[in-house]
C-alpha cells in the first residue's frame, strides 16, 4: 500500500534532481517503501543493503560505479541505499556518488538512524538531498489509505472543527494502541504477534544499533534503564532519580537517552519558555515510539497523541509548510499543559490530553489567555466519535478520533 510520503517522495526524485534520505524508527516501513518504488521502476536489483556482506564489498571495491552492472530497464534507474550510514566515510561515499551519477540514477538512502543527527560537522552534503523522517502508522494515515493523509495544518484545523469524521477513525485508534503503530504487528493484529514483534525490536534497537552506531558498551544497564521508563511517561523525567537508580552518572544517563532518541526508540520534548517569565527551562518530557509497555491509561494515551503530533510536526516540516516545533508546557506553579506547536517559534496549537474528562482543565485555560495560540484543543480518549465542543471561549473539546484522524 502506498505510505503518507510516497507521492512526495517521487516528486522529489523527480522534479528536484536530489537525493532522497528517509529516516526513522527501525521497522517502520522504510525498506518496504523504497523496494516498492524499486519494483514499480523495474528495478528489483537497484537495492544494496550496507548489513549485507556482498553488497558492502561491491560498494567498497568501486563506490561510483558498483551499481551499473545491472540491466535497468528504466533509463533513470532509482537507487537504493539501506543503513549506509553505518559505513564511517559515508558521506564523503555519497557526495562522490551524487557528484558522477546525478544525470545517471536517482538516489534513495534509508536508515533507522537519523541521518540527520549525523550531518553534524561540515555537512559536505548540503544541498545534495532533501530528508524526510516516514514515522509508524497513525489513525490518519490508517484510515487514509491512499497515501493521501498529509493536508496543511490550518486545512486540518478546520477540519477538526466542522468536518465529519471519516469513517473507521475510532476503530482506527483503538488499533493502534493495542497493536502500535509498527506495519509488522498492527497488520496481523494478534497479541500473539505483537508479542513476538516487541522481543525482535527490543533486541534490534538495544543490542544491534546501539552497539553498531554508538560507542556505548554498557548494554546490561541500558536494557534496565529502557524498562524504568513506561512508569515515568507523561511526567517531566528527572535525571537525576534514573541516575541513582542506575548508579551512574548524570552525563552517562543523558548520554544514553540521546543514543536512543537517535536510534528513535524515544524522543524528548523540551518545555517552551519564550514569552513565558515563569516558565521551567529544565526538564524534557520522553515519549516513546512504541507505547505498549505504558500500563498507566493516562499516561498511554498522552504518549499515543504525543506520537501523532510527533508525525504531524514532522511531516509538515519535511513538506514545506513551515518551521514547526513540538513543546510541552510547565511553569513554577507547576501547572502544565501537554503540547504546543509552535510555527516559528509562536505558539500555533496548544493540546491538553485526558482520559475522559471534558471540562477544559484549568492550566488550559490558564496558558491559551497568556500565550494566545490559533488553536486550543483538549483532547479526549473516551469519547463519543464525533464529539467537538467549544464550553470555553477558543477552547475545543474534542474526541482523540476526531482530532487524530486529519492529522498526517
Amino acid at each position: 500500500d502506498m505510505r503518507y510520503l510516497t507521492a512526495e517522495i517521487e516528486r522529489v526524485a523527480e522534479e528536484k534532481q536530489k537525493m532522497v534520505f528517509i529516516s526513522g524508527p527501525r521497522q517502520s516501513g522504510k525498506t518496504t517503501l523504497v523496494q516498492a518504488f524499486l519494483k514499480q521502476h523495474h528495478g528489483e536489483n537497484g537495492y544494496y543493503n550496507w548489513d549485507i556482506d556482498t553488497h558492502r564489498r561491491k560498494i567498497i571495491k568501486d563506490p561510483v560505479d558498483f551499481w551499473r552492472g545491472n540491466a535497468q530497464a528504466a533509463e533513470k534507474p532509482y537507487l537504493v541505499l539501506d543503513e549506509i550510514h553505518k559505513y564511517p566515510r559515508w558521506k564523503r561515499f555519497l557526495k562522490g556518488l551524487f557528484d558522477a551519477n546525478k544525470d545517471a540514477v536517482k538516489i534513495m538512502v534509508t536508515g533507522s538512524g537519523r541521518l540527520d543527527i549525523y550531518q553534524r560537522g561540515g555537512d559536505s552534503l548540503l544541498g545534495r538531498y532533501f530528508l524526510y523522517r516516514l514515522h509508524p502508522f497513525s489513525v490518519g494515515e490508517l484510515i487514509a489509505r491512499d497515501g493521501k493523509s498529509i493536508r496543511h495544518p490550518d486545512q486540518a484545523m478546520s477540519l477538526i472543527l466542522k468536518g465529519s469524521v471519516p469513517a473507521g477513525a475510532q476503530t482506527a485508534l483503538e488499533r493502534i494502541d493495542r497493536f502500535t503503530g509498527f506495519p509488522e504487528p498492527l497488520f496481523k493484529g494478534t497479541m500473539q504477534d505483537l508479542n513476538q514483534w516487541l522481543r525482535t525490536y527490543h533486541t534490534a534497537i538495544i543490542r544491534e544499533d546501539i552497539r553498531d552506531l554508538t560507542h556505548i558498551r554498557e548494554i546490561g544497564l541500558i536494557d534496565t534503564m529502557v524498562e524504568m521508563l513506561p512508569p515515568r511517561i507523561g511526567s517531566p523525567l528527572s535525571l537525576n532519580s534514573l541516575r541513582e537508580d542506575l548508579g551512574v552518572a548524570f552525563g552517562t544517563v543523558r548520554l544514553w537517552l540521546q543514543a536512543l532518541a537517535r536510534l528513535y526508540y524515544l524522543f524528548e520534548l523540551r518545555p517552551y519558555s519564550v514569552r513565558l517569565s515563569r516558565a521551567l527551562r529544565h526538564e524534557g518530557k520522553y515519549y516513546l515510539f512504541n507505547g505498549t509497555g505504558i500500563e498507566n491509561p493516562g499516561a498511554r494515551f498522552e504518549n499515543l497523541i504525543a506520537l501523532h503530533l510527533r508525525k504531524a510536526v514532522d511531516a509538515w516540516n519535511d513538506f514545506g509548510f513551515g518551521k514547526f516545533d513540538l513543546y510541552y508546557l510547565r511553569d513554577k506553579e507547576k501547572r502544565e499543559v501537554d503540547f504546543l506547536v509552535t510555527l516559528k517559534r509562536q505558539p500555533y496549537i496548544m493540546v491538553e490530553t485526558k482520559l475522559s474528562d471534558t471540562e477544559p482543565a484549568a492550566a488550559l485555560k490558564y496558558f491559551s489567555d497568556r500565550l494566545k495560540p490559533r488553536y486550543v484543543f483538549q483532547v479526549v480518549g473516551n469519547a463519543p466519535e464525533s464529539m467537538i465542543t467549544q464550553p470555553k471561549r477558543g477552547i475545543f473539546v474534542a474526541s482523540a478520533a476526531r482530532f487524530l484522524s486529519v492529522l498526517p
